[in-house]
């Protein structure tokens, strides 16, 4: 007896079904796809429960004659490929012709359509799989899909849905990603009980974000202006050649890769990574190169742990990318991969680099607060009912003045509407914000804005050719690892470009010039300041293999764990090219006989001890880039001057012109911020002349 058989259609169907549909999201996509490729110029999505209970989306696209409107519902029918060719350059969004049967396997669904070409439309019905009535109906070219009681006839399946809040949380996540990235479009999704999303076309994606996102988050990013670079194909060997009498084979022309897009300013700070969004060919995907790639734009400049906000436009031509790769075409696969991710890392770095944010200076403690009961006061005096923090509006964005509570949102996005722009509130039974360094004083607006002590700067005895000595004693403050993130900082407003007129004032404990031109008042952290510039001093030393060093006057012998021993191995080379020279001591100990220069000799060891910790681990993983990258900030804060070190104004202002001459003056190579900024008009309003 064989045990081997042919699963029946139903069963096929269902399988099919578990593939494409996940959820009443699922569903969405597929349909809102097949609408977007009919040339739908107008999307309406209406749902109840969820979607759980109806899903029904309609569009004014081509539609379909009486003929494929049966055909669209069989196995595998599409009308997007024809031979297998055709696999390799896919320009719509759907292709596998699964989407449909597949929906209908799982439901009760009804389609009306007609095209241009005919009289009168069609109307199909399907309830679990199998077709129960066809029929003529009169109605605009066009389409409508009405699906009901999804995964009714597969309860195993549906109890594994989330609320109705959560699901509808899906759909307008899905629904506002593909209203970004066709801003030319109509988009409008409602529920039972209110519309969530209704936006209209407009010219550019700048606009979209407007509508969608609102003002708040669009002056908190950067835009990608178009960049288009051609992708030289791989080398062939030629076959032939005019001496042999055979012509060679002429160069394939290159294809041309665009990226375009917006990223959010280094104050802005996600805990996960659902703000990035990736679009390939409008295609909404998910894909750990272009991940990759933005972490990368970002390193050393946010810390790790924390993630932007993006949204990259990827075009580039279709036999370039196989979107053939998962059952719910979520993910890509590129032709030439590296060229795709260094593109889109240096793209979204330049732009960063020429929009050079600058944090404000944070309100000091208690500001908030008391705005906050001024506003419940001037709102009892209208006769409003007090703005509660469950209450609060959500921001102007999705479901923004168009009556949308936030109640009918998942939780995570209802807590994340309401939270305060930057982060939360500070209450007296939260967890303790970010610590610093043990011995290092804590950057908070609280120190900063009440009772600190500005010490005129002392003449400090300099020797060395520096311009910033270590003769004075100094307490050293080791750096956060990475993955610290950086204290809460309100008020973050960019400028066009660091100052490079700032005349230093003087020093606050000795740890923070206080600096001041036209423009306000200025506070630089002076350690975090100087380990930016020699960060990036040492990367472009490191670039031209010309990295200063200083031998010992007495070898430092080190003994190192089995872990640091492994890691030695791996990145010995990279250390001699950073400066180091360290030659094995016996089983366990290496010899330090040449380290970085300006590096204090009773600080070689700790500083090669953190390299091999820091890097030693994912030496194998990480890329050599972020590997060089991390050995530079380690030498950097090292080297760096300290806190509780006094300066003489020469050397202030040779700190603050070299800070303002770096790529990135707002945050050291660990993420933390550099410079704060109180404007001239916050002092004012905090004086009450305004």
């Amino acid at each position: 007896m064989s045990v081997i058989h042919i699963l029946p259609e139903a069963v096929a169907n269902q399988i099919a079904a578990g593939e494409v549909v996940e959820r009443p999201a699922s569903v969405v996509k597929e349909l809102m796809e097949n609408s977007l490729d009919a040339g739908a110029a107008r999307v309406e999505i209406a749902v109840e429960a969820g979607g759980k209970r109806l899903i029904r989306i309609l569009d004014d696209g081509c539609g379909m004659s009486h003929d494929d409107t049966l055909l669209a519902f069989e196995r595998h029918a599409t009308s997007k490929i024809r031979i297998a060719e055709d696999l390799f350059e896919i320009a719509t969004l759907g292709f596998r012709g699964e989407a449909l049967p597949s929906i209908a396997a799982v439901s009760r669904l009804a389609l009306e359509t007609r095209h241009a070409s005919e009289p009168a439309g069609t109307r199909i019905e399907f309830a679990g799989g199998k077709l129960r009535d066809v029929s003529e109906v009169a109605r605009p070219s066009g389409t409508m899909i009405v699906v009901r009681d999804l995964f009714y006839n597969t309860p195993a399946r549906r109890k594994f849905l989330k609320s109705e809040s959560t699901e509808l949380g899906h759909i307008a996540t899905l629904s506002t990603h593909y209203a970004l990235a066709h801003p030319d479009k109509s988009f409008r999704l409602g529920s039972f009980s209110h519309e969530v999303l209704n936006v209209s076309p407009v010219a550019s994606s700048r606009e979209r974000i407007y509508q969608v996102m609102g003002g708040q988050l669009l002056e908190q990013l950067v835009e990608i202006a178009p960049r288009e670079r051609p992708m030289l194909p791989p080398a062939l060997p030629v076959y032939g050649s005019e001496s042999d009498g055979v012509p060679a084979a002429e160069p394939a022309a290159p294809s041309m890769v665009r990226v375009s897009g917006f990223v959010s300013r280094p104050e802005v700070e996600k805990l996960n990574r659902n703000s990035i969004y990736f679009f390939v060919n409008r295609r909404l995907v998910r894909d750990r190169l272009i991940l990759h790639a933005v972490s990368e734009a970002y390193r050393n400049i946010l810390p790790s742990g924390v993630f932007p906000v993006s949204l990259i436009f990827l075009e580039l031509p279709a036999a370039e990318v196989d979107v053939n790769v998962h059952p719910s075409k979520t993910e890509v696969r590129f032709r030439h991969s590296a060229f795709i991710h260094d593109f889109v890392r240096d793209s979204i770095r330049q732009a960063l680099m020429a929009a050079r944010p600058v944090a404000a200076f944070p309100f000091p403690k208690g500001a908030r607060a008391a705005k906050l009961e001024d506003d419940a006061e001037v709102r009892e005096q209208l006769g409003e009912e007090p703005l509660l923090p469950e209450r609060a509006p959500a921001p102007r964005g999705l479901g923004a003045d168009r009556g949308m509570s936030p109640a009918g949102l998942p939780d995570e996005v209802r807590a994340a509407a309401l939270a305060p722009p930057g982060g939360a509130l500070q209450g007296p039974g939260d967890p303790a914000p970010a610590r610093h360094a043990p011995d290092e004083p804590a950057r908070t607006g609280a120190t900063a804005a009440t009772g600190f002590h500005l010490s005129a700067p002392e003449p400090v005895p300099q020797t060395g050719n520096l311009p910033l000595s270590d003769a004075a004693p100094a307490l050293h403050a080791p750096p956060p690892a990475f993955g610290t993130s950086p204290g809460f900082v309100e008020n973050v407003q960019p400028v066009d470009e660091f100052p490079r007129n700032l005349r230093p004032l003087g020093q606050v404990e000795q740890s923070f010039i206080v600096a001041t031109n036209a423009e306000g008042l200025w506070i630089i952290d002076q350690h975090v300041a100087h380990e930016r510039v020699l960060f990036e001093r040492h990367q472009r030393q490191r670039r031209e293999k010309k990295v200063e060093a200083q031998r010992l006057l007495l070898p430092i012998v080190v003994e190192l764990k089995p872990g640091q021993q492994a890691a030695f191995q791996d990145i010995a080379e990279e250390l001699t090219a950073n400066g180091f020279d360290v030659e094995p001591f016996g089983q366990r100990t290496v010899a330090i006989k040449t380290a970085p220069a300006d590096i204090r000799a009773d600080d070689v060891e700790r500083l090669l001890i953190e390299i091999l910790d820091g890097v030693g681990p994912e030496a194998r993983a990480v890329s050599l880039d972020e590997r060089r990258a991390k050995i530079a900030a380690s030498v950097a804060c090292h080297a760096a001057i300290k806190v509780n070190m006094p300066l003489e104004t020469g050397k202030m202002t040779w700190l603050l012109r070299e800070l303002a001459a770096t790529e990135c003056p707002m945050t050291c190579p660990h993420g933390r911020p550099i410079v704060l900024r109180y404007s001239l008009r916050e002092i004012q309003k905090a004086f009450k002349r305004l």
